[in-house]
């Protein structure tokens, strides 16, 4: 249980400072004057904060625009070279890497064959990938924010898996955070890639500004999970495993799934069984392009899983609305945006919703990012969502 609490201030000069990164992210460009009454901070606080960030080059003022009356006023934008973030994939046979500015545009990228990826062959790759990506491109690496990594599986805190992503050996337990900090000696953050991907998409894509949403992330690899932002807030879950969506019961005594299970979202929506229905056996020997080719052909089984996929996804979107009353459902992950469009194209008509009356400003379903980079921009929003989105946390303590 928590309580809301006093807090020392340098917690609240912390907080109050993301608090006007992320008005100006979502709304600017906007003057100090709309930052205060957009905030409630005091003018002078503001001042203060906003002349700290433009020192730190994280804001950069726009061309003074003249008023009727009074002084011209200053908006301010976020300057996309005042920081930098790192993201990193690591896939069954490959490992990425891409350095982004603070918009998430993409300034470098690396990719490095990796055969049979355990701990041991990873984590140099990985840390090469790093020192590599900061030489590839010319900027203040003072500036780096840190490192972002996403993978499939579920976390502890500190970045230590408690599966093994992938399905190889060598990674249950290993932490993998603190191994990769250790080499590359600046923060690293570790997530699942449906939490990561979500973060990305509300830092740079179509959830921008949304308080409530729902990411469902369809990962290339097979498998699908749940990345959810509540009020505001990234949530997690007491042990930071929210969001296994995908092994709900959608078909009672139906498909055995690898949990145990049966009838699990996995086994009638992951790209793993329109593999299956495809007739494609080797599907992790080879490359997401490769894969993409194969899934733009089309063909009959292909069609079979769009026609089976829908009633459960359906079921998914319906029961999510009911759960938690989300703005929007984001569909996204790293399948082809072509094959993600026809399958929400299918998802048509819907449940009919709880209040069908209400008055809605976004659609129930919203095309998110797709395609192979989704994961690791999501990984790469990590240090900068760390860094500048507000924390209400610290301004709370638990109680006993």
């Amino acid at each position: 249980m928590k309580a809301i609490s006093g807090t020392n201030l340098e917690q609240a000069k912390s907080h109050n400072r993301r608090v006007v990164i992320e008005a100006v992210r979502t709304h600017g460009p906007l003057s100090r004057a709309a930052i205060a009454r957009m905030t409630a901070l005091t003018a002078q606080t503001v001042s203060n904060i906003v002349e700290e960030l433009e020192r730190s080059h994280l804001l950069v003022p726009s061309e003074a625009q003249k008023l009727a009356r009074g002084q011209p006023i200053i908006p301010y934008t976020i300057n996309p070279r005042g920081a930098y973030s790192i993201g990193l994939e690591l896939g069954r046979q490959r490992a990425s890497g891409v350095l982004t500015d603070l918009s998430g545009a993409v300034c470098a990228r690396i990719e490095r064959h990796v055969e049979h990826p355990d701990p041991q062959r990873a984590m140099p790759a990985l840390q090469s990938i790093v020192e590599d990506l900061q030489q590839a491109f010319v900027f203040d690496r003072n500036r780096l924010l840190g490192v972002g990594m996403a993978l499939p599986g579920r976390y502890a805190d500190g970045g230590t898996t408690s599966l093994s992503p992938l399905n190889l050996p060598g990674w249950q337990g290993f932490p993998v955070g603190h191994e990769l900090e250790q080499r590359v000696k600046v923060p690293v953050l570790v997530e699942n890639d449906a939490t990561a991907a979500a973060i990305g998409e509300r830092l740079h894509g179509v959830a921008r500004g949304l308080g409530s949403f729902v990411y469902l992330f369809l990962a290339g690899g097979g498998g699908i999970g749940a990345g959810m932002f509540l009020d505001g807030h990234l949530y997690k879950g007491s042990r930071n495993n929210a969001g296994e969506i995908g092994h709900i019961i959608v078909e009672p005594q139906g498909k055995l799934c690898s949990c145990g299970k049966r009838g699990c979202l996995d086994r009638y929506i992951s790209l793993t069984v329109a593999y299956e229905f495809m007739g494609i056996a080797n599907a992790e020997e080879l490359s997401p392009d490769d894969l993409d080719a194969l899934i733009a052909k089309g063909g009959e089984g292909l069609d079979a899983w769009l026609d089976q996929a829908v009633q459960p996804l359906r079921q998914t979107v319906d029961f999510l609305e009911l759960a938690f009353d989300p703005q929007t459902i984001v569909l996204g992950g790293s399948i082809s945006t072509s094959l993600m469009l026809r399958l929400a194209e299918r998802l048509e008509p819907l449940h009919t919703p709880i209040d069908p009356n209400q008055k809605r400003t976004l659609p129930r379903v919203m095309i998110g990012m797709t395609g192979k980079d989704t994961a690791i921009l999501g990984a790469a929003a990590l240090p900068i969502f760390s860094e500048t989105n507000p924390r209400f946390d610290v301004l709370q303590k638990p109680l006993g």
